[in-house]
Protein backbone atom coordinates (compact mmCIF):
# COMPACT_ATOMS: atom_id res chain seq x y z
CA UNK A 1 0.00 0.00 0.00
CA UNK A 2 1.44 3.05 -0.95
CA UNK A 3 2.29 6.36 1.52
CA UNK A 4 -0.46 8.31 -0.53
CA UNK A 5 -3.53 6.16 -0.08
CA UNK A 6 -2.20 5.70 3.69
CA UNK A 7 -2.48 9.43 3.71
CA UNK A 8 -5.88 9.63 1.89
CA UNK A 9 -7.38 7.40 4.22
CA UNK A 10 -6.27 8.71 7.23
CA UNK A 11 -7.40 12.30 5.68
CA UNK A 12 -10.82 10.98 4.95
CA UNK A 13 -11.18 9.00 8.83
CA UNK A 14 -10.24 12.30 9.93
CA UNK A 15 -12.55 14.49 7.75
CA UNK A 16 -12.40 18.22 6.99
CA UNK A 17 -10.68 20.29 9.49
CA UNK A 18 -13.75 22.72 9.91
CA UNK A 19 -15.64 20.26 12.00
CA UNK A 20 -13.54 20.89 14.76
CA UNK A 21 -16.39 22.89 17.10
CA UNK A 22 -14.65 26.01 18.77
CA UNK A 23 -15.33 26.12 22.42
CA UNK A 24 -17.75 28.56 23.49
CA UNK A 25 -16.94 30.74 26.64
CA UNK A 26 -19.12 33.13 28.33
CA UNK A 27 -16.45 35.28 29.41
CA UNK A 28 -19.03 37.67 30.93
CA UNK A 29 -20.28 35.14 33.43
CA UNK A 30 -16.62 33.81 34.44
CA UNK A 31 -15.03 37.52 34.75
CA UNK A 32 -14.76 37.30 38.68
CA UNK A 33 -12.20 34.60 38.10
CA UNK A 34 -10.55 36.09 35.21
CA UNK A 35 -9.97 39.02 36.56
CA UNK A 36 -7.88 37.78 39.57
CA UNK A 37 -6.00 35.27 37.07
CA UNK A 38 -5.24 38.39 34.48
CA UNK A 39 -3.99 40.87 37.96
CA UNK A 40 -1.91 37.70 39.18
CA UNK A 41 -0.24 37.14 36.68
CA UNK A 42 0.19 40.83 35.89
CA UNK A 43 2.04 40.83 39.50
CA UNK A 44 4.37 38.05 38.12
CA UNK A 45 5.24 40.81 35.26
CA UNK A 46 5.50 43.10 38.30
CA UNK A 47 7.86 41.38 39.88
CA UNK A 48 10.33 41.28 36.76
CA UNK A 49 9.76 44.81 35.57
CA UNK A 50 9.11 47.11 38.16
CA UNK A 51 11.70 48.66 40.23
CA UNK A 52 12.57 46.96 44.02
CA UNK A 53 11.36 50.22 45.71
CA UNK A 54 7.69 50.54 44.20
CA UNK A 55 7.04 47.12 44.18
CA UNK A 56 5.43 46.26 47.03
CA UNK A 57 3.03 49.25 46.65
CA UNK A 58 2.60 48.20 43.12
CA UNK A 59 1.70 45.13 43.93
CA UNK A 60 -0.94 46.06 47.05
CA UNK A 61 -2.86 48.67 45.02
CA UNK A 62 -3.01 45.84 41.91
CA UNK A 63 -3.98 43.23 44.55
CA UNK A 64 -6.74 45.49 45.93
CA UNK A 65 -8.14 46.90 42.84
CA UNK A 66 -8.18 43.48 41.33
CA UNK A 67 -10.24 41.85 44.44
CA UNK A 68 -12.82 44.93 44.41
CA UNK A 69 -13.05 44.99 40.51
CA UNK A 70 -13.67 41.07 40.43
CA UNK A 71 -16.83 41.46 43.88
CA UNK A 72 -18.16 44.03 41.80
CA UNK A 73 -18.47 41.36 38.85
CA UNK A 74 -19.96 38.72 41.51
CA UNK A 75 -22.51 41.63 42.64
CA UNK A 76 -23.14 42.08 38.80
CA UNK A 77 -23.89 38.75 37.91
CA UNK A 78 -26.00 38.23 41.38
CA UNK A 79 -28.18 41.74 40.09
CA UNK A 80 -27.94 40.30 36.95
CA UNK A 81 -30.32 37.47 38.00
CA UNK A 82 -27.18 34.61 37.40
CA UNK A 83 -28.13 33.57 40.93
CA UNK A 84 -31.58 32.98 39.97
CA UNK A 85 -33.47 33.16 37.30
CA UNK A 86 -30.53 32.81 34.71
CA UNK A 87 -28.50 30.20 36.52
CA UNK A 88 -26.98 27.95 34.24
CA UNK A 89 -23.77 25.91 33.47
CA UNK A 90 -20.91 27.89 31.55
CA UNK A 91 -17.97 27.05 30.18
CA UNK A 92 -19.02 24.23 28.07
CA UNK A 93 -20.30 22.19 31.14
CA UNK A 94 -16.98 23.06 33.46
CA UNK A 95 -18.68 25.94 35.73
CA UNK A 96 -21.83 26.35 37.36
CA UNK A 97 -22.95 30.15 37.53
CA UNK A 98 -25.67 29.47 40.69
CA UNK A 99 -27.02 31.03 43.39
CA UNK A 100 -24.23 29.36 45.74
CA UNK A 101 -21.36 29.55 43.73
CA UNK A 102 -22.11 33.43 43.36
CA UNK A 103 -22.67 33.55 47.04
CA UNK A 104 -19.22 31.99 48.36
CA UNK A 105 -17.61 34.09 45.28
CA UNK A 106 -18.43 36.97 46.90
CA UNK A 107 -17.37 35.97 50.51
CA UNK A 108 -14.09 34.46 49.17
CA UNK A 109 -13.29 37.79 47.71
CA UNK A 110 -14.12 40.08 50.81
CA UNK A 111 -12.44 38.13 52.93
CA UNK A 112 -9.43 38.12 51.00
CA UNK A 113 -9.60 41.54 50.33
CA UNK A 114 -9.54 42.46 54.03
CA UNK A 115 -6.57 39.49 54.28
CA UNK A 116 -4.44 41.00 51.57
CA UNK A 117 -4.66 44.69 54.10
CA UNK A 118 -2.99 42.61 56.93
CA UNK A 119 -0.31 40.88 54.19
CA UNK A 120 0.20 44.60 53.44
CA UNK A 121 1.14 45.63 56.95
CA UNK A 122 4.58 47.07 57.65
CA UNK A 123 4.37 49.14 60.84
CA UNK A 124 4.40 46.14 63.44
CA UNK A 125 8.60 45.25 63.04
CA UNK A 126 10.57 47.65 64.14
CA UNK A 127 12.62 48.66 61.17
CA UNK A 128 15.69 46.78 60.11
CA UNK A 129 18.78 48.75 58.98
CA UNK A 130 15.81 52.04 57.91
CA UNK A 131 13.96 50.11 55.75
CA UNK A 132 10.23 49.01 57.47
CA UNK A 133 9.48 45.15 57.52
CA UNK A 134 6.54 43.19 57.09
CA UNK A 135 5.57 39.26 58.35
CA UNK A 136 7.38 37.80 55.23
CA UNK A 137 10.86 36.80 54.95
CA UNK A 138 13.67 38.93 53.31
CA UNK A 139 14.10 36.81 50.46
CA UNK A 140 12.37 33.15 50.58
CA UNK A 141 15.13 31.49 48.88
CA UNK A 142 18.31 31.88 51.23
CA UNK A 143 18.74 29.34 54.28
CA UNK A 144 17.82 30.60 57.73
CA UNK A 145 20.39 32.30 59.12
CA UNK A 146 22.90 32.52 56.69
CA UNK A 147 24.68 35.70 55.64
CA UNK A 148 22.95 36.08 52.36
CA UNK A 149 19.84 36.07 54.71
CA UNK A 150 21.44 38.61 56.55
CA UNK A 151 22.28 40.95 53.33
CA UNK A 152 18.79 40.77 52.24
CA UNK A 153 17.39 42.20 55.11
CA UNK A 154 20.42 44.40 55.17
CA UNK A 155 19.77 45.79 51.21
CA UNK A 156 15.81 45.95 52.58
CA UNK A 157 14.57 43.10 50.72
CA UNK A 158 10.94 42.33 50.99
CA UNK A 159 8.85 38.85 49.32
CA UNK A 160 6.31 40.87 47.67
CA UNK A 161 5.60 37.88 45.80
CA UNK A 162 2.92 36.85 48.30
CA UNK A 163 0.37 39.40 46.43
CA UNK A 164 0.17 37.60 42.61
CA UNK A 165 0.31 33.86 45.18
CA UNK A 166 -2.43 35.15 46.53
CA UNK A 167 -3.82 36.43 43.77
CA UNK A 168 -3.59 32.68 41.91
CA UNK A 169 -4.75 30.93 45.37
CA UNK A 170 -7.86 32.85 45.56
CA UNK A 171 -8.50 32.27 41.59
CA UNK A 172 -8.64 28.51 42.24
CA UNK A 173 -10.67 29.23 45.30
CA UNK A 174 -13.17 30.90 43.18
CA UNK A 175 -13.27 27.82 40.30
CA UNK A 176 -13.25 25.58 43.41
CA UNK A 177 -17.40 25.76 44.51
CA UNK A 178 -18.64 26.51 40.83
CA UNK A 179 -16.89 23.70 39.35
CA UNK A 180 -19.21 21.30 37.36
CA UNK A 181 -17.35 18.29 36.47
CA UNK A 182 -14.28 16.18 38.90
CA UNK A 183 -11.34 17.44 36.79
CA UNK A 184 -12.12 21.10 37.10
CA UNK A 185 -12.57 20.45 40.70
CA UNK A 186 -9.08 19.06 40.57
CA UNK A 187 -7.38 21.46 38.72
CA UNK A 188 -8.79 24.20 40.82
CA UNK A 189 -7.74 22.33 43.85
CA UNK A 190 -3.90 22.19 43.17
CA UNK A 191 -4.68 25.99 41.43
CA UNK A 192 -5.23 27.18 45.25
CA UNK A 193 -2.97 24.58 47.08
CA UNK A 194 0.51 25.32 45.61
CA UNK A 195 0.67 28.89 45.74
CA UNK A 196 -0.35 28.17 49.97
CA UNK A 197 2.09 25.85 50.58
CA UNK A 198 4.46 28.26 49.54
CA UNK A 199 3.51 31.27 51.58
CA UNK A 200 3.27 29.12 54.57
CA UNK A 201 6.90 29.18 54.13
CA UNK A 202 7.86 32.58 54.38
CA UNK A 203 7.31 33.75 57.52
CA UNK A 204 10.29 36.29 58.24
CA UNK A 205 10.59 35.15 62.42
CA UNK A 206 10.58 31.38 63.04
CA UNK A 207 11.54 30.45 59.69
CA UNK A 208 12.31 26.72 60.79
CA UNK A 209 8.97 26.43 62.13
CA UNK A 210 7.76 27.95 59.37
CA UNK A 211 9.59 25.81 56.52
CA UNK A 212 8.36 23.04 59.16
CA UNK A 213 4.69 23.91 58.35
CA UNK A 214 4.98 24.34 55.06
CA UNK A 215 6.77 20.72 54.23
CA UNK A 216 3.96 19.41 56.10
CA UNK A 217 1.59 21.29 54.55
CA UNK A 218 2.97 20.21 51.27
CA UNK A 219 2.80 16.41 52.14
CA UNK A 220 -0.40 16.07 53.46
CA UNK A 221 -1.81 17.53 50.74
CA UNK A 222 -0.63 16.04 48.12
CA UNK A 223 -1.67 12.50 49.97
CA UNK A 224 -4.90 14.69 50.01
CA UNK A 225 -4.83 15.37 45.88
CA UNK A 226 -4.18 11.90 45.37
CA UNK A 227 -6.75 10.84 47.07
CA UNK A 228 -9.05 12.98 45.14
CA UNK A 229 -7.53 12.15 41.56
CA UNK A 230 -7.70 8.40 42.33
CA UNK A 231 -11.60 8.93 43.40
CA UNK A 232 -12.02 10.25 40.42
CA UNK A 233 -11.22 8.05 38.36
CA UNK A 234 -13.03 5.59 40.27
CA UNK A 235 -16.45 7.58 39.59
CA UNK A 236 -15.35 8.16 35.90
CA UNK A 237 -15.51 4.30 36.01
CA UNK A 238 -18.46 4.14 37.30
CA UNK A 239 -20.32 6.64 35.26
CA UNK A 240 -18.64 6.74 31.88
CA UNK A 241 -18.06 10.40 32.71
CA UNK A 242 -16.22 13.36 34.62
CA UNK A 243 -19.81 16.10 34.68
CA UNK A 244 -21.71 16.27 37.44
CA UNK A 245 -25.36 15.98 35.92
CA UNK A 246 -24.34 12.87 33.95
CA UNK A 247 -22.54 11.39 37.17
CA UNK A 248 -25.88 12.53 38.99
CA UNK A 249 -28.11 10.74 36.14
CA UNK A 250 -25.98 7.30 36.59
CA UNK A 251 -26.20 7.41 40.12
CA UNK A 252 -30.17 7.57 40.15
CA UNK A 253 -30.21 5.04 36.75
CA UNK A 254 -31.92 7.86 34.58
CA UNK A 255 -29.01 6.67 32.16
CA UNK A 256 -30.02 4.34 29.31
CA UNK A 257 -27.19 4.83 27.24
CA UNK A 258 -24.08 2.91 27.61
CA UNK A 259 -20.64 3.91 26.58
CA UNK A 260 -19.61 0.37 24.92
CA UNK A 261 -15.87 0.91 26.32
CA UNK A 262 -17.21 1.19 29.82
CA UNK A 263 -19.71 -1.46 29.77
CA UNK A 264 -18.31 -3.59 32.08
CA UNK A 265 -17.92 -1.19 34.42
CA UNK A 266 -20.54 1.16 34.16
CA UNK A 267 -22.93 0.92 37.36
CA UNK A 268 -20.78 -1.10 38.89
CA UNK A 269 -21.60 0.05 43.02
CA UNK A 270 -18.21 -0.63 44.21
CA UNK A 271 -16.77 1.65 41.81
CA UNK A 272 -19.21 4.34 43.16
CA UNK A 273 -18.83 3.60 46.91
CA UNK A 274 -15.27 3.93 46.71
CA UNK A 275 -14.58 6.85 44.63
CA UNK A 276 -17.16 8.74 46.27
CA UNK A 277 -15.53 7.97 49.64
CA UNK A 278 -11.73 8.87 48.60
CA UNK A 279 -13.24 12.18 46.92
CA UNK A 280 -15.15 12.65 50.03
CA UNK A 281 -11.37 12.43 51.89
CA UNK A 282 -9.85 14.63 49.83
CA UNK A 283 -12.15 17.48 50.41
CA UNK A 284 -13.04 16.72 54.18
CA UNK A 285 -8.86 17.12 54.42
CA UNK A 286 -9.18 20.88 53.08
CA UNK A 287 -12.38 21.49 55.38
CA UNK A 288 -9.95 20.21 57.85
CA UNK A 289 -12.34 17.69 59.37
CA UNK A 290 -11.27 15.03 61.86
CA UNK A 291 -9.33 12.55 61.09
CA UNK A 292 -8.30 14.55 58.28
CA UNK A 293 -7.20 17.76 60.21
CA UNK A 294 -3.44 16.46 61.48
CA UNK A 295 -2.28 19.51 59.22
CA UNK A 296 -4.07 22.16 61.05
CA UNK A 297 -2.74 22.65 64.22
CA UNK A 298 1.01 22.67 62.94
CA UNK A 299 0.56 24.42 59.94
CA UNK A 300 -1.68 27.35 61.57
CA UNK A 301 0.82 27.52 63.77
CA UNK A 302 4.14 27.92 61.60
CA UNK A 303 2.79 29.76 58.90
CA UNK A 304 2.81 34.07 58.87
CA UNK A 305 -0.10 34.61 60.59
CA UNK A 306 -1.56 36.57 58.01
CA UNK A 307 -1.18 33.75 55.81
CA UNK A 308 -3.06 31.87 58.51
CA UNK A 309 -5.94 34.35 58.69
CA UNK A 310 -6.58 34.15 54.65
CA UNK A 311 -6.32 30.21 54.66
CA UNK A 312 -8.59 29.39 57.51
CA UNK A 313 -11.06 31.95 56.65
CA UNK A 314 -10.95 31.67 52.66
CA UNK A 315 -9.82 27.52 51.83
CA UNK A 316 -12.89 26.72 54.45
CA UNK A 317 -15.33 28.50 52.31
CA UNK A 318 -14.28 27.08 49.11
CA UNK A 319 -13.78 23.56 50.68
CA UNK A 320 -17.45 23.70 51.93
CA UNK A 321 -18.79 24.96 48.77
CA UNK A 322 -17.64 22.25 46.71
CA UNK A 323 -18.56 19.45 49.46
CA UNK A 324 -21.83 21.00 49.16
CA UNK A 325 -22.08 20.67 45.41
CA UNK A 326 -20.59 16.90 44.98
CA UNK A 327 -23.56 15.80 48.41
CA UNK A 328 -26.16 17.88 46.73
CA UNK A 329 -25.68 17.62 42.80
CA UNK A 330 -23.61 14.71 42.35
CA UNK A 331 -24.73 12.23 45.18
CA UNK A 332 -28.38 12.76 46.23
CA UNK A 333 -28.98 9.65 45.28
CA UNK A 334 -26.37 7.72 47.42
CA UNK A 335 -27.78 9.57 50.24
CA UNK A 336 -28.20 7.08 52.46
CA UNK A 337 -24.77 5.59 52.05
CA UNK A 338 -23.10 9.14 52.74
CA UNK A 339 -24.96 10.39 55.79
CA UNK A 340 -24.23 7.93 58.25
CA UNK A 341 -20.78 8.64 57.44
CA UNK A 342 -20.89 12.48 57.76
CA UNK A 343 -22.56 11.84 61.13
CA UNK A 344 -19.84 10.28 62.49
CA UNK A 345 -17.59 12.38 60.91
CA UNK A 346 -19.42 15.43 62.06
CA UNK A 347 -19.71 14.02 65.75
CA UNK A 348 -15.82 13.30 66.16
CA UNK A 349 -14.77 16.58 64.42
CA UNK A 350 -16.68 19.28 66.69
CA UNK A 351 -15.43 16.87 70.05
CA UNK A 352 -12.10 16.44 69.01
CA UNK A 353 -11.62 19.78 67.66
CA UNK A 354 -13.61 21.22 71.65
CA UNK A 355 -11.97 18.91 73.60
CA UNK A 356 -8.22 18.82 72.37
CA UNK A 357 -8.36 22.85 72.20
CA UNK A 358 -8.48 23.11 75.95
CA UNK A 359 -4.88 21.52 76.32
CA UNK A 360 -3.45 24.26 74.17
CA UNK A 361 -0.89 26.76 75.17
CA UNK A 362 -0.47 28.63 71.95
CA UNK A 363 -3.15 31.00 71.10
CA UNK A 364 -2.69 30.05 67.54
CA UNK A 365 -3.10 26.26 68.11
CA UNK A 366 -5.97 27.43 70.06
CA UNK A 367 -7.56 28.65 66.99
CA UNK A 368 -6.50 25.98 64.66
CA UNK A 369 -8.30 23.25 67.02
CA UNK A 370 -11.52 25.81 67.34
CA UNK A 371 -11.67 25.86 63.53
CA UNK A 372 -11.45 22.26 63.54
CA UNK A 373 -14.97 22.41 65.90
CA UNK A 374 -16.33 25.13 63.32
CA UNK A 375 -15.72 22.60 60.90
CA UNK A 376 -18.16 19.34 62.64
CA UNK A 377 -20.78 22.48 63.25
CA UNK A 378 -20.91 23.38 59.60
CA UNK A 379 -21.02 20.16 58.63
CA UNK A 380 -24.40 19.42 60.77
CA UNK A 381 -25.75 22.14 57.91
CA UNK A 382 -24.62 20.10 55.46
CA UNK A 383 -26.09 16.45 56.61
CA UNK A 384 -29.46 18.36 56.91
CA UNK A 385 -29.68 17.81 52.87
CA UNK A 386 -32.76 20.73 52.85
CA UNK A 387 -32.74 24.18 50.87
CA UNK A 388 -32.03 25.46 54.20
CA UNK A 389 -29.19 22.95 55.15
CA UNK A 390 -27.41 25.27 52.21
CA UNK A 391 -28.54 28.49 53.16
CA UNK A 392 -27.67 28.12 56.63
CA UNK A 393 -23.68 26.91 55.63
CA UNK A 394 -23.61 29.74 53.07
CA UNK A 395 -24.40 32.37 56.59
CA UNK A 396 -22.04 30.42 58.44
CA UNK A 397 -19.28 30.77 56.25
CA UNK A 398 -19.54 34.37 55.61
CA UNK A 399 -19.72 35.04 59.20
CA UNK A 400 -16.77 32.32 60.54
CA UNK A 401 -14.21 33.99 57.75
CA UNK A 402 -14.38 36.99 59.28
CA UNK A 403 -14.18 36.66 62.36
CA UNK A 404 -11.05 34.61 61.54
CA UNK A 405 -9.33 37.14 59.56
CA UNK A 406 -10.47 39.65 62.38
CA UNK A 407 -9.05 37.41 65.41
CA UNK A 408 -5.61 36.61 63.37
CA UNK A 409 -5.26 40.59 62.35
CA UNK A 410 -5.38 40.77 66.63
CA UNK A 411 -2.97 38.37 66.72
CA UNK A 412 -0.07 40.44 64.93
CA UNK A 413 -0.27 42.95 67.45
CA UNK A 414 1.04 41.28 70.43
CA UNK A 415 4.61 41.06 70.13
CA UNK A 416 7.67 40.74 72.30
CA UNK A 417 11.16 40.80 71.28
CA UNK A 418 10.76 37.86 69.15
CA UNK A 419 8.36 38.96 67.25
CA UNK A 420 3.95 38.07 68.29
CA UNK A 421 3.90 37.05 71.36
CA UNK A 422 1.52 33.70 70.82
CA UNK A 423 2.30 31.80 74.17
CA UNK A 424 -1.13 32.15 76.31
CA UNK A 425 0.85 33.09 79.34
CA UNK A 426 2.34 36.23 77.66
CA UNK A 427 -1.14 37.50 77.30
CA UNK A 428 -2.44 37.51 80.76
CA UNK A 429 -3.14 41.18 81.78
CA UNK A 430 -3.51 42.42 78.33
CA UNK A 431 -6.58 43.81 78.99
CA UNK A 432 -5.29 46.72 81.22
CA UNK A 433 -2.63 47.10 79.10
CA UNK A 434 -4.35 47.66 75.57
CA UNK A 435 -8.08 47.74 76.91
CA UNK A 436 -9.11 48.15 73.22
CA UNK A 437 -7.24 45.59 71.29
CA UNK A 438 -8.16 43.09 74.17
CA UNK A 439 -11.88 44.05 73.86
CA UNK A 440 -11.99 43.46 70.35
CA UNK A 441 -10.55 39.99 70.49
CA UNK A 442 -13.01 39.17 73.38
CA UNK A 443 -15.50 40.24 70.97
CA UNK A 444 -13.94 37.75 68.32
CA UNK A 445 -13.82 35.31 70.97
CA UNK A 446 -17.12 35.63 72.21
CA UNK A 447 -18.28 35.32 67.97
CA UNK A 448 -16.43 31.59 67.75
CA UNK A 449 -17.96 30.60 71.09
CA UNK A 450 -21.43 31.30 69.84
CA UNK A 451 -23.01 33.85 72.37
CA UNK A 452 -25.87 35.61 71.33
CA UNK A 453 -25.77 39.49 69.72
CA UNK A 454 -22.70 37.67 67.50
CA UNK A 455 -22.20 36.45 64.30
CA UNK A 456 -21.75 33.08 65.74
CA UNK A 457 -24.30 33.05 67.59
CA UNK A 458 -26.26 33.17 64.20
CA UNK A 459 -24.61 31.00 62.16
CA UNK A 460 -24.81 28.28 64.97
CA UNK A 461 -28.57 28.59 65.64
CA UNK A 462 -29.13 28.33 61.84
CA UNK A 463 -26.73 25.30 60.79
CA UNK A 464 -28.28 23.58 64.08
CA UNK A 465 -31.97 24.57 63.41
CA UNK A 466 -31.54 23.00 60.02
CA UNK A 467 -29.60 20.15 60.99
CA UNK A 468 -32.91 19.10 63.48
CA UNK A 469 -35.59 19.79 60.59
CA UNK A 470 -33.23 17.47 58.40
CA UNK A 471 -33.89 14.88 60.93
CA UNK A 472 -30.46 15.02 62.77
CA UNK A 473 -31.95 16.25 66.07
CA UNK A 474 -28.84 13.98 68.03
CA UNK A 475 -26.38 15.59 66.23
CA UNK A 476 -27.91 19.21 67.28
CA UNK A 477 -27.42 17.59 70.72
CA UNK A 478 -23.54 16.93 70.57
CA UNK A 479 -23.11 20.63 68.59
CA UNK A 480 -24.41 21.79 71.79
CA UNK A 481 -22.49 20.11 74.24
CA UNK A 482 -19.67 20.88 71.70
CA UNK A 483 -20.27 24.38 72.00
CA UNK A 484 -20.17 24.29 75.71
CA UNK A 485 -16.99 22.81 75.55
CA UNK A 486 -15.63 25.29 73.49
CA UNK A 487 -16.95 28.13 75.09
CA UNK A 488 -14.88 27.58 78.58
CA UNK A 489 -11.48 28.05 76.87
CA UNK A 490 -12.79 31.12 74.26
CA UNK A 491 -13.89 32.57 77.84
CA UNK A 492 -10.73 31.60 79.64
CA UNK A 493 -8.67 33.53 77.29
CA UNK A 494 -10.51 36.36 78.37
CA UNK A 495 -10.67 36.00 81.99
CA UNK A 496 -6.68 35.53 81.37
CA UNK A 497 -6.79 39.30 79.51
CA UNK A 498 -9.11 41.10 81.90
CA UNK A 499 -8.51 39.82 85.22
CA UNK A 500 -5.08 38.68 85.66
CA UNK A 501 -1.99 40.55 86.33
CA UNK A 502 0.29 41.72 83.62
CA UNK A 503 3.67 41.14 84.10
CA UNK A 504 6.40 43.20 83.93
CA UNK A 505 8.36 42.02 80.92
CA UNK A 506 5.32 40.66 79.34
CA UNK A 507 4.41 42.13 74.98
CA UNK A 508 3.62 45.50 73.59
CA UNK A 509 0.93 45.60 71.45
CA UNK A 510 2.10 47.36 67.78
CA UNK A 511 0.20 50.14 66.89
CA UNK A 512 -0.67 48.97 63.28
CA UNK A 513 -1.07 51.28 60.13
CA UNK A 514 -4.59 51.81 58.72
CA UNK A 515 -4.60 48.61 56.77
CA UNK A 516 -4.59 46.37 59.84
CA UNK A 517 -6.73 48.47 61.63
CA UNK A 518 -9.70 48.47 58.86
CA UNK A 519 -9.49 44.79 59.12
CA UNK A 520 -10.12 44.43 62.43
CA UNK A 521 -12.59 47.32 61.81
CA UNK A 522 -14.39 45.25 59.25
CA UNK A 523 -14.30 42.02 61.18
CA UNK A 524 -15.83 43.77 64.50
CA UNK A 525 -18.29 45.69 62.08
CA UNK A 526 -19.26 42.41 59.95
CA UNK A 527 -19.72 40.01 63.53
CA UNK A 528 -21.76 42.25 65.37
CA UNK A 529 -24.00 43.33 62.18
CA UNK A 530 -24.72 39.79 61.43
CA UNK A 531 -25.34 39.05 65.40
CA UNK A 532 -27.57 41.94 65.61
CA UNK A 533 -29.46 42.17 62.62
CA UNK A 534 -29.13 38.63 60.52
CA UNK A 535 -32.08 38.82 58.66
CA UNK A 536 -30.87 40.39 55.36
CA UNK A 537 -27.90 37.86 55.33
CA UNK A 538 -30.11 35.15 56.06
CA UNK A 539 -32.45 35.61 52.89
CA UNK A 540 -29.94 36.48 50.68
CA UNK A 541 -28.32 33.07 51.58
CA UNK A 542 -31.53 31.53 51.17
CA UNK A 543 -31.92 33.01 47.74
CA UNK A 544 -28.90 31.72 46.94
CA UNK A 545 -29.58 28.26 47.64
CA UNK A 546 -30.39 26.79 45.07
CA UNK A 547 -27.65 24.69 42.84
CA UNK A 548 -28.09 24.17 39.20
CA UNK A 549 -28.28 20.76 37.94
Amino acid sequence: MSTTAVHSLWTTAAGPLDKIPAPHIEYAQLAPTLIVVGAAILGVLVEAFVPRKSRHYTQVFLAVVALTAAFAAVVGLAAGGYGTTKAHIAAMGAIAVDGPALFLQGTILLASLVAVFTFAERRLDPAAHGNRVDSFAAQAGSVPGSDSEKAAVKAGFTTTEVFPLALFAVAGMLVFPAANDLLTLFIALEVFSLPLYLMCALARRKRLMSQEAAVKYFLLGAFSSAFLLFGIALVYGYAGSVAYARIADVVDGTVQTIDPALAGTMGNDALLLIGGAMILTGLLFKVGAVPFHMWTPDVYQGAPTPVTGFMAAATKVAAFGALLRLLYVVLPGLRWDWRPIMWAIAIVTMLGGAIVAITQTDIKRLLAYSSIAHAGFILAGVIAVTPDGVSSVLFYLLAYSFVTIGAFAVVTLVRDAGGEATHLSKWAGLGRRSPLVAAVFAVFLLAFAGIPLTSGFSGKFAVFRAAAEGGAGALVVVGVISSAIAAFFYIRVIVLMFFSEPKAEGPTVAVPSPLTMTTIAVGVAVTLVLGVAPQYFLDLAGQASVFVR
